[in-house]
Parts: structure tokens; C-alpha cells; sequence
């Protein structure tokens, strides 16, 4: 561990850093972002109650020493917002970015938002930290090719305080040999580390802010998916019974509630595009599940220091 100065809530403190990790970004993070006009996307996973969201700010902190609880977000408008405001080299989090989530399409419009502000992330040389459950809920294109690498935390015997790291290629391995099944054995990390259950910004405030956050985001949630059990409904009702529209209509109208048949139109149309989606999707899943089945052979052995052979160790 090395100390780095700090300050937290404008006084100076003093925060532990992983020695190889604090090195990395002083000597390779911090000048590709603000020297070659880039970006530095970083994931950070872990079940609930880890500390990920602790990790997750002080390496936000690391990469951005005015990190400032307005930046530091709970929800996807939170996010839209912060990363339309920010000024270049800003750090952004984006914290419990899929906690709450109950719906595949909820998850579709989140990995969406992400791939849409990639470009903004870029233009701005942006620091963003996305903390979540689980890397494999991620969109692929932001999973293997926009973030820089994983950082997954975990408990050791009770204990909270430990994270390993994947950079990009081994990070991309891990999520095309691991996703079907959440797997996070094969490959190993990079390398691992350990960090202190401090907080850097107002731990009170922060709490807060995340209550609310979420609060507003269950509201959300249960309206999607209520929304979502009602299109169901409809789709059962037309493929399932071959009701049309128009008795859709009547028979809603009948129960005081409301809905011309355009509007049924509209929401089986949506629908079944969700559907075929959900399809390809599965298909996808199936060609990388046999395709990895065929790899799985020719995997490189580990060398014993932990790291994946031929496999770049830099953050």
C-alpha cells in the first residue's frame, strides 16, 4: 500500500492505494487519457455488500481528485446529465448502474444509454466508473471494447476489502467463457489487491443521495414492469387465442379500461420486436456457448504467477 494526499470534504486526509495499482495509473492511465485523447471506462462488479461502491470511489478519487458527490450517480438520467455537464478529465460514476433492473428490456435501455454517451466519454477524456452486480449484464460492445478493464470485488472469509483485475484481453476472455453461467474462474485476474473501507466523499450524504436514488428508480421500475405484464397480456391474448384488436378493445372496454385498437397495434408491434430480439439474442448466446466450447481446448496455461500467459498486465 502507498499513501495518496487527498482531500475529503475540503480537508486534507490521507487514502491507501494498492502500490502496483496507484503506479499504473500515475504512469499509464492518467497520461493515455489526458495525452492521446481518450477515455478510461472502467468497470466495477461485485455481489451486494462487497464494498464496490467504496472501491469504486476511491479509484474515482485516484483518477479525479475533485470528485464530488454531484458526480456520482444512482439512476440513468443522473448519469445522461452529469456526463452532458462534465469538463474534460472529470471522473463520472455511475453507481448500482443495474441494481433494481427487473426486466430484460429495462436492462436493453440501460446498455443503450451507456453505448450512446460512449462518444460524449470520448470527446470530453472522461474518467467513468460503471459499478454494478455483474460485468456479464453489460453490452457487449461496452463489455469487451469500450471499457479498459474489470475490477471485481470480493469477500474473503466475511471479510470485505479485495478486488482482482482483468485488463481488456483477459476481460474480454472472462466475459466470452464466463457469462453463460456467471463464471469468474477462467482466466485468472492480472493481478489482485486489497483496499480499506474508507469513504471519500460525505458517507451521510452519500447515503442519502442513494436512498432517494433508488427510491425513484423502484418507482420506475415497478411502472415498467407492470407496463410490461400488460403488453405480455396483449401478446397472449393475439398469438396465443387469436384475439384481434378491435375485441381487444371492446373486451378492455367492457372493464373501464380504455385502449383503441391502434394503440394495442402499436404495442404488439413493439412486442414482437422484443421477441425476435430476445431470439437473436438467445441464438447469439448458443453460436458463443459452442464456439467457446470449441476453444476451450486450445486455452493457454497459466503461468504461476497468476497471470494469463502472453497476456499484457497493464491497467
Amino acid at each position: 500500500m502507498v499513501i495518496v494526499d487527498v482531500t475529503i470534504e475540503g480537508k486534507p486526509d490521507k487514502l491507501y492505494v494498492d502500490g502496483k495499482l496507484n503506479q499504473q495509473i500515475d504512469n499509464k492511465v492518467i497520461p493515455n487519457v489526458q495525452r492521446k485523447d481518450s477515455d478510461g471506462v472502467y468497470i466495477v462488479d461485485g455481489t451486494e455488500g462487497s464494498g464496490k461502491s467504496v472501491f469504486g470511489m476511491q479509484l474515482g478519487k485516484k483518477f479525479d481528485p475533485n470528485l464530488s458527490l454531484d458526480r456520482i450517480c444512482f439512476t440513468p438520467e443522473e448519469f445522461t446529465k452529469a456526463i452532458i455537464k462534465a469538463k474534460k478529465h472529470q471522473c463520472i460514476i455511475f453507481d448500482e448502474a443495474f441494481t433494481g433492473l427487473s426486466s430484460r428490456g429495462s436492462l436493453t435501455e440501460v446498455n443503450r444509454l451507456l453505448v450512446a454517451l460512449m462518444m460524449e466519454m470520448r470527446q470530453k477524456n472522461l474518467y467513468v466508473i460503471i459499478i454494478m452486480p455483474t460485468f456479464f449484464l453489460l453490452d457487449k460492445y461496452v463489455a469487451l471494447w469500450r471499457a479498459r478493464g474489470l475490477f471485481h470485488i470480493y469477500t474473503r472469509r466475511n471479510r470485505r476489502g479485495f478486488w482482482m483485475f482483468f485488463n481488456r484481453q483477459s476481460k474480454k476472455l472472462l466475459y466470452l467463457t464466463g457469462k453463460k453461467l456467471y463464471d469468474y474462474s477462467y482466466p485468472r485476474s492480472n493481478f489482485k489487491g486489497r483496499f480499506y473501507d474508507k469513504y471519500v466523499i460525505n458517507e451521510a450524504e452519500y447515503r442519502l443521495k442513494k436512498k432517494e436514488s433508488m427510491q425513484r428508480k423502484s418507482r420506475v421500475t415497478r411502472a415498467e414492469t407492470y407496463l410490461h405484464q400488460r403488453n405480455t397480456l396483449f401478446w397472449l391474448f393475439y398469438d396465443r387465442f387469436k384475439v384481434n384488436h378491435l375485441k381487444m378493445s371492446k373486451l378492455c372496454a367492457e372493464y373501464d379500461f380504455k385502449i383503441d385498437r391502434s394503440s394495442i397495434s402499436k404495442i404488439l408491434l413493439e412486442k414482437k420486436k422484443e421477441i425476435l430480439t430476445e431470439e437473436a439474442m438467445r441464438e447469439e448466446e448458443e453460436k458463443e456457448r459452442l464456439e467457446n466450447s470449441v476453444n476451450s481446448t486450445q486455452k493457454s496455461p497459466n503461468t504461476s504467477d497468476g497471470s494469463v500467459k502472453g497476456v499484457n498486465v497493464n491497467v
